[in-house]
């Protein structure tokens, strides 16, 4: 297989489909942000991707995971309340 075969047929692909500017790395972002949506761990997905540290996967795409912070504090918040993972928090009274 000739080096540019992959990129050739998918330049044939995405103007056969009328989808100008597509390129085929950016599907590699696009399968990069899909995982991370749906909590795929970060290192799996440096992994796939190739990046030599973990971190160079969450400085490029941590804007695709909204709400991480808030995640992690339930999360501290159900073990130290000894609740399953999801379970309504009750409220604290004064």
């Amino acid at each position: 297989m000739l080096p540019d075969s992959v990129s050739h047929a998918w330049q044939k692909l995405v103007s056969r489909l009328g989808l100008k500017g597509v390129r085929l790395h950016d599907t590699r972002h696009t399968h990069a942000s899909l995982m991370l949506r749906q909590g795929v761990h970060p290192k799996v997905v440096s992994e796939r991707l190739g990046h030599a540290t973990i971190s160079i996967t969450l400085d490029t795409y941590s804007h695709v995971l909204p709400g991480i912070q808030e995640a992690a504090a339930r999360r501290f918040e159900e073990g130290l309340l000894g609740l399953p993972s999801g379970a309504p928090v009750p409220a604290l009274s004064s």
